[in-house]
C-alpha cells in the first residue's frame, strides 16, 4: 500500500519536490504487472543523487525490462526524516510511493565512503533489518555496487551481495536469475548460492576472515570450494553498443549537475598514482563521435536541457574530440545549447577547445595541477608541467576569461613544505600571466581560486600502501599555505581534514570497521559529508567503544606482503604492477600514458592482449 503524503506535511519541509516524484520522463508502471521490483537507492540528498550518471543509466535499463519496475530512492533530508518517523511513514519508492521493504531488491550505489551511515539510516527508515544475518526469506535483498564497492569489507555485515564492475550486464543477469528463483519456494540462501556463480558477484557471508595478533589479516577463505577465490570485476567491451538511455528524468528543482551528460569514454590512460578511478575503470573504451552525436540529439529533444556536458576522467584525451565538438556545435549552437567541457587536462588545453567552450555561454575554467612542484607532480605521475599550466591560463586570459580554479592535494606521499609553498608560487605565476595579457584582450576582475583537499590513500592504487598524513601535519600545511597566499586576487579554500581521516579509514578498512559504522549511526551520525551534520567527536567515541583504532587504517604504512582487505577482488590491474608504480613514485620516476607506451598493467579486454588505451 502506498504511503500518503499530505499537503500539510510537504509544506512543512524544505524542498518538497524532493519527495513527490512525477518528474518529466520518470517511469510509471503498474506494480501488479511486474515480477521484480527494484529500489535504486542513492544514499544522499535528491539533488546529489539525481546528478549521478550511473543511476540514470541503470534506472532506464531496468525499466526497459517488462518484468521489472525500478524506482528511485534518496536519503530524505533531516527535516523530512523527522516527519516520516513522527508519522510512521516508511522509506518509499519515488514513483509508486510504496514502502521499499516490500520490494524484491534494495540496491545502493557507493560513490563515496562518507555516505555509508546514510545506507544504515535508509534501511532503518525502510524497516529492513540492518545486517544480512538478521534478514529472513520475507525481506528484500540488499545489494550494492559502484566505486566504493571495490573495498566492500566495511559494509560486509550490511550488504547481502555486491556487484563488482560495470552494472549494465551484471544487473540483468542477476534479474534473470531472480526471475527463475522467485516462486520456487527455495530459500534466500539458495538464491545467493545461485548468483555467486555469476562473474562479478561477491557475497560477503560466504567468506571467512581471520586476523593476526597485530590486527592485520591472516587469511581470507571461501566457506565452500565452489565459491570463487577471486571476484573479477565485470567490464563493458563495446561502448557503442552498451546501453545508454535516450531520455532522462528532468527534475522540478535544481540539482548539482542539471544538464545532459554524455559519457565519451570509460577508463583513463594517464595513470595518476593517487587516482582510484584511473585504475578501477581501466582499460579505456571510447564511444564513437557519431554515436555520441546521435545520443545528444535524442537527449536534447526528450529533455529540453540547454547544456550538454562531456563526461569522462579526462575529456581532452578523447581521440575523436574534434569531430565530436564540431558535430555537436553544428547541431546545438542554433538551439542555444551550451557545450560544457569538464576534466580538461592542462597539457591538452587548446585555443580551439576554449573557443568551443564559450560558443554559447562563458563560464569559469578549472585545472588540477594537484601538486605545487615538479618533483611532487612526478611522484604522483601527473605528467604536467608548470609551463603547461601557464600556457593554458595565458590562452584563457587572452580569450577573455578572468576566473580560474586550481585544485591541489595536501599530504601526498613524500610531500615537503617546499612542495606546499610551491602551490602559492604557482598561484602567483597565474596572476602574473594575467597581468602580461594586453588590456584589450583580458576580461575584468581576475579571480584565482586555490583549493586543497587532503590526500586519501585508496584501494587499487600505487599509493594503497602509503600512510595518510596526520591531522596535525595537514593542519600545519593548511595554515602555512594560507600564510603564503596574501593576494586579493587569490582566494584559498581548504577541506576539513577530520573528514579525510574517516574517508581513509573506510577506504582501506576491513570488516572490523563495520561495527563502528553501525555504532556511529546509533549515536546519531548521518549525512557525514555535509559539514553541518558531521560529528567528528561522536565518530571518535564510536571507534573507542568498538575497540577499533582509526589510525591503524588511516595513518599506518603497509608492507607489500600484507594481505589487504580487498585482495580477493580482481580489477584486472595486477598487484605486481601497482607495486612497481609504488616504487617508481618513491624514485620520482614517471610512467608514460598508455597510448605512448603500454606499461603492462594487466587490464586487457581483448583476446589479443591489447587494451583499449592503445
Amino acid at each position: 500500500m502506498s504511503v500518503k503524503l499530505s499537503d500539510a506535511l510537504l509544506k512543512s519541509v524544505e524542498k518538497p519536490s524532493r519527495y513527490t516524484g512525477n518528474e518529466w520522463n520518470s517511469v510509471i508502471k503498474d506494480p501488479k504487472s511486474v515480477d521484480i521490483r527494484f529500489a535504486f537507492c542513492f544514499p544522499d540528498s535528491y539533488e546529489v543523487g539525481m546528478s549521478h550518471l550511473g543511476m540514470k543509466i541503470l534506472y532506464h535499463l531496468l525499466n526497459e525490462r517488462n518484468d521489472c519496475y525500478c524506482e528511485r530512492v534518496f536519503a530524505p533530508w533531516t527535516d523530512m526524516e523527522e516527519k516520516m518517523r513522527l508519522n510512521n511513514i516508511p522509506l518509499y519508492g519515488l514513483e509508486s510511493k510504496d514502502p521499499i521493504r516490500d520490494f524484491d531488491f534494495v540496491g545502493f550505489t557507493l560513490q563515496y565512503e562518507m555516505s555509508f551511515t546514510n545506507i544504515i539510516n535508509m534501511l532503518d527508515l525502510a524497516g529492513i533489518p540492518l545486517t544480512s544475518d538478521k534478514r529472513t526469506d520475507n525481506d528484500s535483498f540488499v545489494c550494492a555496487g559502484g566505486p566504493c564497492a571495490y573495498n566492500p569489507e566495511p559494509l560486509a555485515d550490511i550488504i547481502d551481495f555486491f556487484m563488482m564492475g560495470e552494472g549494465e550486464e551484471i544487473i540483468n543477469e542477476v534479474m534473470d536469475a531472480y526471475a527463475k528463483w522467485k516462486g520456487t519456494g527455495r530459500s534466500r540462501q539458495e538464491f545467493l548460492e545461485d548468483i555467486v556463480k555469476i562473474e562479478g558477484i561477491y557475497v560477503p557471508a560466504f567468506y571467512d576472515v581471520s586476523y593476526n595478533e597485530d590486527g592485520t589479516i591472516r587469511s581470507f577463505e571461501p566457506k565452500k570450494s565452489d565459491y570463487p577465490v577471486k571476484i573479477k570485476k565485470r567490464i563493458i567491451k563495446d561502448m557503442d553498443n552498451a546501453y545508454f538511455p535516450d531520455k532522462i528524468v528532468v527534475p522540478y528543482t535544481d540539482i548539482v549537475h542539471d544538464r545532459i551528460m554524455l559519457e565519451v569514454f570509460r577508463g583513463c590512460t594517464r595513470g595518476c598514482r593517487f587516482c582510484q578511478a584511473g585504475f578501477i575503470y581501466r582499460p579505456v573504451r571510447e564511444k564513437s563521435h557519431k554515436r555520441l552525436i546521435e545520443l545528444a540529439n535524442k537527449l536534447e529533444e526528450s529533455s529540453g536541457y540547454e547544456e550538454i556536458s562531456l563526461t569522462s576522467l579526462s575529456t581532452s584525451d578523447y581521440t575523436e574530440l574534434h569531430e565530436l565538438t564540431t558535430g555537436l556545435l553544428d547541431k546545438m549552437e542554433e538551439k542555444k545549447v551550451n557545450l560544457s567541457l569538464p576534466s580538461l587536462r592542462i597539457d591538452s588545453f587548446s585555443l580551439d577547445l576554449m573557443e568551443k567552450a564559450q560558443k554559447v555561454r562563458k563560464s569559469g575554467l578549472t585545472f588540477a595541477p594537484e601538486a605545487g612542484t615538479q618533483r611532487l607532480r612526478d611522484v604522483i605521475n601527473k605528467g604536467v608541467t608548470e609551463e603547461d599550466l601557464i600556457n593554458a591560463v595565458s590562452l584563457a586570459f587572452n580569450g577573455g576569461w578572468s576566473s580560474v580554479k586550481l585544485y591541489f592535494m595536501l599530504g601526498l606521499p613524500t610531500e615537503t613544505m617546499e612542495d606546499v609553498e610551491g602551490i602559492a608560487d604557482l598561484a602567483y605565476k597565474v596572476v602574473n600571466a594575467y597581468k602580461n595579457v594586453p588590456r584589450e584582450k583580458k576580461g575584468k576582475g581576475l579571480n584565482v581560486t586555490v583549493s586543497t583537499s587532503s590526500f586519501v590513500p585508496k584501494a587499487f592504487t600505487p599509493f594503497q600502501w602509503e600512510p595518510q598524513d596526520t591531522r596535525e601535519s595537514l593542519n600545519e600545511k593548511q595554515m602555512f599555505l594560507k600564510s603564503k597566499i596574501r593576494s586579493k586576487q587569490v582566494t584559498y579554500n581548504y577541506h576539513e581534514n577530520r573528514l579525510s581521516l574517516l574517508e581513509a579509514v573506510f577506504a582501506r578498512g576491513d570488516r572490523k570497521t563495520c561495527k563502528v559504522l553501525l555504532k556511529a549511526w546509533e549515536m546519531g551520525c548521518k549525512f557525514d559529508s555535509w559539514g553541518e551534520h558531521f560529528k567528528f567527536d561522536v565518530w571518535m567515541k564510536a571507534f573507542e567503544e568498538c575497540g577499533v583504532d582509526p589510525y591503524f587504517y588511516a595513518t599506518r604504512k603497509r608492507d607489500y606482503e600484507e594481505l589487504l582487505p580487498w585482495d580477493h577482488i580482481d580489477i584486472g590491474v595486477s598487484k605486481k604492477y601497482l607495486i612497481s608504480e609504488s616504487k617508481k613514485a618513491l624514485e620520482e620516476k614517471i610512467t608514460p600514458n598508455c597510448r605512448v607506451n603500454c606499461g603492462g598493467c594487466g587490464a586487457t579486454i581483448f583476446e589479443s592482449g591489447i587494451c583499449g588505451g592503445n
